[in-house]
């Protein structure tokens, strides 16, 4: 008796799983620490963009404010995204973008370009007057990140906080604003300050006495971004020096901000990186009082107090000295 012929069962289609969009994460980036050098260049300007990338700046703002002309910047802006897309072999320099004032009305469309493009590690904002506009800018920063896949938090700020009356007298509030908001004050990488600005603002005819130290004016502004830095646990980055064909005046302006507890400093030519960069390098006499104090404190741990050099040194000297080991390392990881 034959059997029915059989009819051939399909086999079912397999299911496809929806892939889920992958998150972009940045690039990993060379050992943490302060960024030195901060090297200002045009946003239209291939060839000096060239020059600033094959410099050893720590990281290279490539500007869509002031140093472009409202009718280049549609153009600056799409070189600043060909940067920002084109592949690279180092990670150094980082690739940050100052981008127009909160008031200028073209701050969206900056954001925008950025956002199109690749992610640059961070965004410096000018012109600010209150802690409001970064917390607005902040809240932006999360929607873009948010829509183009990005990691949270992953687009960091550097805030130009000096350069309006306002900006100034809004440095004190920083601390009060920030604290209930880890996210936006993680955000925040570094807070420097400008005097330029300021001095237009101002109708100022000086910034300088005749000695060539700052004015009343300027140094408070100077000393307010320092402050409010170390308040809300930000890097302290000092301002440019214009003098740019004025070696002895660098120097003299990296010997103060070293001095006084700036980390890093801006600068607006190749040929100032070079000292910028080695005026935060700790000296060898410096390493060598710094391991002298935690050696005498790892001699006498229950200790809150101890002597050296017939000195007495208490844990504030502690915590500087392991800051001063810890940059001396990253020294030696960068080269």
């Amino acid at each position: 008796m034959s059997s029915a012929p059989r009819t051939a069962r399909r086999a079912a289609p397999a299911r496809r799983t929806p892939q889920r969009q992958r998150l972009v994460r940045p690039q990993p980036e060379p050992p943490a620490g302060p960024v030195r050098s901060w090297l200002f260049v045009p946003g239209d300007n291939e060839r000096k963009q060239e020059k600033a990338l094959a410099s050893a700046a720590d990281a290279v703002i490539l500007d869509l404010e002031d140093s472009v002309l409202p009718a280049q910047l549609p153009a600056a802006r799409r070189r600043v995204a060909e940067l920002l897309r084109a592949p690279r072999e180092s990670r150094r320099p980082q690739l940050w973008v100052r981008v127009n004032a909160p008031s200028s009305g073209l701050l969206q469309d900056d954001l925008r370009a950025i956002f199109a493009a690749g992610p640059a590690r961070g965004v410096v904002l000018p012109k600010v007057s209150s802690a409001a506009e970064i917390l607005q800018l902040a809240r932006q920063l999360s929607s873009l990140e948010a829509a183009a896949r990005r990691e949270a938090g992953s687009t960091r700020l550097l805030i130009i906080a000096t350069e309006t009356p306002a900006g100034v007298l809004s440095l004190a509030e920083y601390p009060a604003v920030l604290a209930p908001l880890p996210r936006v004050r993680q955000r925040i990488a570094g807070l420097t300050w400008g005097a330029e600005d300021l001095s237009s603002a101002l109708g100022a005819l000086a910034r300088c006495d005749t000695s060539g130290a700052l004015t009343f004016t300027f140094q408070l502004a100077r000393t307010q971004c320092l402050l409010a830095a170390a308040a809300v646990g930000a890097q302290a980055i000092d301002g440019v020096c214009t003098d740019f064909r004025e070696p002895a005046r660098l120097q003299q302006e990296l010997e103060m901000a070293r001095r006084d507890g700036f980390t890093g400093k801006l600068a607006i030519h190749p040929e100032q990186i070079a000292p910028i960069n080695a005026a935060f390098v700790p000296t060898e006499a410096e390493r060598e009082h710094a391991r002298r104090v935690v050696a005498a404190f790892a001699a006498a741990p229950a200790a809150g107090v101890v002597s050296l050099d017939g000195r007495m040194i208490d844990r504030p000297h502690l915590l500087q000295a392991q800051r001063v080991l810890a940059a001396a390392q990253r020294d030696q990881e960068a080269t």
